[in-house]
């Protein structure tokens, strides 16, 4: 045997035997691009050789851009020869003019060493995590004997929680206790519903004690229809939803019916692949439907500039560059929008791709118009059921392409041509900028309209007075009159707008159309009459036939009909289809190459069967190789239920962005989206709620607080404040107020006179009557340039452009805005009679039935001793002061003590404004 001292010797040459082959073989590890390299360059080397700048001729953007040579004829980088690369020599020379980086900290000896041994490698690029497809990933499983053996976990409810296990175990890192059925109920409503449970599913819960009432309880509230209302909350900042249009004007838009369609989309758990492709390309679908096209209105937010004297195309162009920008933010978590003036400085996209991407978006119908065509026109049934007969006589008379048309048209007014386009005016000019407006002998000209040899012109026009003489000529202002109407006063001042036809002289090609006017009743600089749209067609079909005349009727009675419509995307007939340009340096009026629809090259390939637009655009988006969207929205929902994305940034997955935490669960949820639950965000949704992960407590021992104070790796639940939709939401539960009522246009609560601005159109704030004032914060009127007030200090944001995160503050603001404004002094007096209705007389039962409504716990004693500090101090000044009291009543005795019930106000608002009240616990 040998000898204790031989025994430890041993040992310690097994020690340094295996040190020196751990090192050795660390050593010999190849660099990776990702991690080592392009950190560097992006920290050290981009700004001067990327994609804004290119100096010397170098970039380091792409790979053949810098195995290119450079301008002095010499290669940067030689793969496989550091020794003879430029790079190597410039970093490494003692001259600081001929050193890079140029004026600034040479770069460390470890950092041209990795540059080094990259070369010698072969100077290999890599791909950014976010851009690798995802693959399905192994479930990790906790080890025994030595890490040799798996084991099942005992505190794992479903492979989320084995992710997280591994991280804390490598950490070193103890998982919290589950919270307590209190706590877990108000957050998981919370996090479902965005309000309280209803009561029989509050109260089956704190009753039950079968491992099994939380998933019951979950199934029930992703069951609910209040689930629709809080999604659609989180997607309306993605959606830029809101009630105007934006910009210095701002007026009204009718679009709550995209709100209307997105929280249907939500509660009935549309396959988000489905939700995707409505949203981008619902008028592309096959006998696309009216949900289908509502669904559009995504990229109808987009913002429209009414004032006088703009320029329509520059505003289209900035809305289809939103577009674009909005598809990147929202749907892939991308920073693709400075690529309209560069190639990106950090991620593989080149400035060219950007206009390529732009081009899918810039062949919509709209232009800028005051009225936001096109619009959706929506027929009640009655109406509905006449469309229909007027279709069926055209399909059995012509064919279904012109059945189709004459839908199209009936429903939307497209494909007309606006006379915003017009130009070369004399007499005449845009009004608003929107449409002609003519004076006596006005002329202008409408360039390149496709004529079909039709019979038909369809306008819609108003007149200031009577004896007016339109007239279209072809190619110049006199040449040959192919169309004439007499344009007369159209009703009580005549700015009612009126739809009429004429017959047009059959041309075919494309002109250059020249309208006149002319009208001896005007005076001078008077105007006579305006023009909104024209649109060429033949007469309805069959007129020889029986039954043609109360067809045709009923016809132009759809046509004029007044009913309600909806902004929507309509995309150009091929005779109206626009090229699409690069923009040089971002700038739409120096126009480059013309381009065609495309994807970036670095991402998954267009798919091969698609159309070259946004339905084939869609179909890229959702395919199940595109790298970012399962991740993006992931990572949102994440976000959502636990505070903070698994990936941080949510607006930027790219290599500037703060990468994953946890990149295997990332991928396993993400493929686990796209292929186990088949895009449904409820099962989705389900899994991470059901995971201990989520259930944990959220204390946090001082331990846990030093080694991951920011709860990176989830060893117990966040601390959430609650967004600004939620806090109105839960004060209206609480006080017993909430109106439940759902869809249909915004309403307005409460807000002080004089917070709007509205020059143009001089509209007023008119608070809702009855319970309207109190329906949930989703359906809450929302003007751009003045936002509701109390949801925008709690982090709301405008919605002039998509938002894919709130940043949450956190300021004195917040708890004067609930202590304060006048709807929260409502809403905490109701509070208020609620106590005093379900507790009885005692002031004591009164607060701690209060508490226990606003948190699902019961008071502790020093909670309890502080309320009812506040409340005697309050009763004192109210006793001595009734008309003080009675104010804050609302002006009105409730028929009992003022002095107690105003006391008890003050109390319940303070309540609403606990710590425990505005955060998810």
């Amino acid at each position: 045997m040998f000898s204790r001292y031989g025994k430890i010797i041993i040992v310690i040459l097994v020690v340094v035997v295996s040190s020196l082959i751990i090192t050795w073989f660390t050593n010999r590890q190849p660099v990776d691009f990702t991690t080592h390299v392009k950190p560097i360059i992006n920290q050290k080397c981009i700004t001067c050789h990327g994609g804004v700048k290119q100096k010397a001729g170098f970039s380091l953007l792409f790979r053949e851009e810098a195995l290119a040579k450079t301008e002095s004829g010499k290669q940067a980088i030689i793969p496989g020869d550091a020794a003879n690369s430029e790079l190597i020599k410039r970093l490494t020379l003692n001259d600081p003019e001929e050193r890079m980086p140029y004026m600034h900290e040479p770069l460390s000896s470890q950092e041209i060493d990795i540059f080094r041994r990259w070369i010698n490698e072969g100077a290999k690029w890599g791909d950014h995590w976010a851009y690798v497809p995802v693959k399905e990933v192994e479930v990790p499983q906790p080890k025994a004997f030595f890490n040799l053996v798996s084991k099942e976990s005992e505190w794992a409810q479903n492979p989320i929680d084995n992710f997280i296990e591994n991280k804390l175990d490598e950490n070193n890192l103890k998982r919290s206790l589950s919270a307590d059925r209190n706590t877990l109920l108000r957050r998981v409503s919370l996090d479902l519903i965005g309000v309280q449970p209803p009561d029989h599913l509050a109260q089956k819960f704190l009753e039950g004690s079968s491992e099994e009432d939380y998933t019951a309880l979950v199934d029930s509230l992703l069951a609910s229809p209040r689930y629709g209302e809080k999604w659609a909350s989180m997607w309306m900042d993605l959606a830029r939803y809101a009630d105007t249009k934006g910009y210095e004007k701002d007026d009204g838009r009718d679009i709550w019916k995209y709100r209307d369609w997105l929280i249907k989309a939500f509660n009935d758990d549309k396959p988000y692949v489905r939700f995707l492709t409505e949203q981008i390309a619902g008028d592309l679908l096959p006998d696309a439907t009216d949900a289908e096209l509502i669904a559009t209105a995504f990229h109808r937010n987009s913002m429209t500039n009414d004032e006088g004297g703009t320029d329509n195309e520059e505003f289209r162009t900035s809305a289809v560059i939103d577009r674009v920008n909005t598809t990147w933010d929202a749907t892939m978590g991308t920073t693709f929008g400075c690529v309209q003036c560069h190639s990106h400085p950090y991620d593989p996209f080149k400035h060219a791709e950007y206009y390529k991407f732009y081009a899918f978006f810039n062949n919509s119908r709209d232009e800028d118009t005051q009225d936001d065509y096109p619009l959706l026109r929506h027929y009640n049934d009655t109406l509905q059921q006449e469309l229909f007969k007027v279709v069926d006589w055209v399909e059995k008379d012509s064919s279904p392409e012109k059945a189709k048309e004459l839908t199209t048209f009936l429903k939307t007014w497209q494909p007309t041509y606006n006379t915003a386009a017009c130009d070369s005016f004399i007499n005449s000019a845009l009004g608003d900028p929107t449409w002609i407006i003519f004076r006596d002998n006005g002329v202008c000209r409408m360039k390149n309209v496709n004529l079909d040899n039709n019979e038909n012109l369809i306008f819609r026009y108003s007149g200031f007075t009577d004896g007016g003489t339109w007239k279209i000529h072809l190619d110049k202002p006199d040449g040959p009159v192919i169309a004439s109407a007499p344009l007369g006063k159209t009703g009580s001042g005549g700015w009612n707008w009126k739809i009429e036809q004429t017959d047009v002289k059959p041309a075919s090609g494309v002109h250059d159309l020249y309208f006149t006017y002319t009208n001896p009743n005007l005076k001078k600089d008077q105007s006579g009459a305006r023009i909104d749209w024209i649109y060429f067609t033949d007469p309805l079909p069959g007129s020889e036939k029986k039954g043609f005349r109360e067809v045709e009727n009923t016809f132009w009675k759809l046509l004029r009909a007044n009913v309600p419509t909806t902004p929507v995307m309509i995309e150009n007939p091929p005779y109206m289809r626009r090229a699409s340009h690069v923009f040089e340096r971002g700038n739409w009026m120096v126009k480059g190459d013309k381009v065609e629809p495309g994807v970036p090259g670095s991402l998954n390939p267009f798919p091969e069967d698609a159309p070259a637009n946004r339905l084939g655009l869609a179909m890229w988006l959702t395919s199940k190789q595109n790298p970012l969207t399962a991740r993006a929205m992931v990572n949102r929902v994440w976000e959502q239920l636990f505070g903070t994305g698994l990936a941080e940034t949510l607006e930027d997955m790219g290599s500037q962005g703060i990468p994953p935490t946890h990149p295997e669960l990332l991928d396993w949820l993400s493929y686990q989206f796209m292929n186990e639950y088949n895009w449904s965000l409820k099962k989705l949704i389900r899994t991470m709620v059901l995971s201990a992960t989520y259930q944990q407590d959220s204390k946090i021992p001082d331990e846990l607080l030093e080694k991951d104070p920011y709860n990176k790796f989830y060893a117990r639940s966040s601390r959430v404040r609650l967004s600004a939709e939620q806090i109105r939401d839960q004060a209206l539960c609480i006080s017993g107020k909430l109106n439940e009522e759902m869809y249909g246009p915004s309403v307005y609560p409460y807000q002080p006179k004089g917070l709007w601005l509205s020059p143009y159109n001089g509209r007023d704030w008119i608070t809702s009557k009855g319970d309207d004032q109190y329906r949930r914060a989703v359906y809450t009127y929302w003007k751009r340039s003045a936002p509701y007030p109390s949801m925008i200090t709690f982090d709301g944001v405008a919605r002039d452009v998509c938002t894919s995160r709130r940043v949450r503050t956190n300021t004195p603001l917040q708890a004067l805005t609930i202590l304060n404004d006048s709807a929260y002094i409502d809403l905490a007096r109701h509070f208020a009679y609620r106590m005093q209705k379900e507790a009885g007389d005692e002031v004591k039962e009164q607060v701690s039935k209060g508490y226990q409504l606003a948190t699902y716990h019961p008071i502790d004693d020093n909670s309890l001793a502080a309320l009812m500090e506040l409340y005697n101090i309050s009763y004192n000044r109210f006793k001595d002061d009734g008309e003080k009291a009675r104010k804050l009543l609302g002006g009105k005795s409730n028929g009992q003590d003022d002095a107690k019930t105003a006391a008890l106000v003050v109390v319940a608002n303070a309540m609403m404004n606990l710590d425990e009240v505005v955060t998810r616990n």
